[in-house]
């Protein structure tokens, strides 16, 4: 146990990395650009009234998560395992309004439950219980759900809850299992950096370029020309990064990188078309309104919910999570 609680607090190396120094430094770049570059754009005639509050409040939205997200990660692992904890709870939330799931109290708690689960299987670091929840708890919400002895709506409920849990709870949870390995952190930065890039990336190829819609119905917004960009962006800039990450790995070849970049880069486009498709089904623009103009906590984080199982299983395959951290918190190894 006194290794384990060692472990989680640690503070050592946060900022020995140059994967973390670079996100930091580029994240810090970007903050100082953005306005100036939206500046410069409205002066010139490129940018109208309306996509310059729409700019400005994305960046309003980033200057506020940014240090939310990043500072955790920077200071220890179970800070950031915490910090992945709360934002599952707060996309979850936003999720269960929308959907109406929070109606149906005994159900919405069980996916609360679930999500407390994923945390503490990450902090004690007991592997084979946090793979294990998932088909656990869509089994919970199975038999859960015939309690009320109401078949109607049945099947919609532990639906609701089986996808608010896989998404939000299991997905999201597997950022913060990520804190159980020593290179956490520039791991971590990676991901969230690659992803917000796949974004960036798409936006302006998309405003540059874009006249073909790929998913007219589902984005309407996002174009063709503008997925590709962000794709050729995004691949290149993960597979160097991972090289940075895990040098003299098994996972440190030119074939394995690329794959480990194509991964990030298509995953982080298809949790922003996720959850485009579960807005659209229920009819909103936004899922939720924590921030004015650029949605809510499920807005931000909709693509790590994608990318964070599909890189964790992808690397652990090659370079497993947490193989040389010591102790249990809770249970025996």
């Amino acid at each position: 146990m006194d290794e384990a609680i060692k472990y989680l607090f640690s503070t050592r190396g946060a900022l020995s990395h140059p994967v973390t120094q670079f996100t930091i430094a580029f994240t810090a770049a970007a903050l100082v650009l953005a306005p100036a570059t939206t500046l410069v754009l409205e002066r010139m005639g490129r940018l109208t009234d309306v996509m310059r509050r729409d700019i400005m409040s994305r960046y309003y939205t980033w200057l506020l998560l940014i240090p939310l997200m990043i500072g955790p990660i920077l200071w220890c692992p179970l800070a950031a395992m915490v910090m992945v904890c709360a934002a599952s709870f707060l996309c979850y939330r936003e999720y269960a309004r929308a959907t109406g799931l929070f109606r149906f109290h005994a159900m919405s708690g069980m996916v609360g439950l679930g999500i407390i689960l994923v945390f503490l299987t990450s902090v004690d670091h007991w592997y084979r219980l946090f793979l294990a929840l998932a088909p656990l708890m869509c089994t919970v919400f199975a038999a859960g759900g015939v309690i009320p002895d109401e078949p109607k709506g049945y099947i919609q409920r532990v639906a609701l809850a089986a996808v608010g849990f896989l998404l939000l709870g299991s997905g999201l949870g597997h950022l913060g299992y990520m804190a159980n390995d020593r290179n956490y952190r520039p791991i971590m930065c990676m991901l969230i950096l690659c992803v917000h890039l796949s974004d960036l990336a798409g936006f302006i190829f998309g405003r540059a370029f874009g006249r073909r819609k790929l998913f007219p119905n589902t984005s309407p917004r996002k174009t063709l020309e503008g997925h590709i960009g962000a794709l050729l962006v995004t691949a290149p800039v993960a597979a160097y990064l991972g090289h940075l990450v895990f040098p003299e790995t098994r996972l440190d070849t030119p074939a394995r990188l690329a794959l480990l970049g194509l991964i990030i880069a298509v995953g982080s486009q298809v949790g922003d078309l996720v959850l485009g498709s579960i807005k659209r089904d229920i009819g909103i623009k936004d899922i939720g309104a924590t921030f004015p103009g650029s949605g809510g906590f499920l807005d931000r984080f909709t693509s790590l919910m994608v990318v964070a199982p599909a890189a964790f299983h992808y690397i652990n395959i090659l370079d497993p999570f947490g193989a040389d951290r010591a102790g249990r918190l809770f249970t025996l190894p």
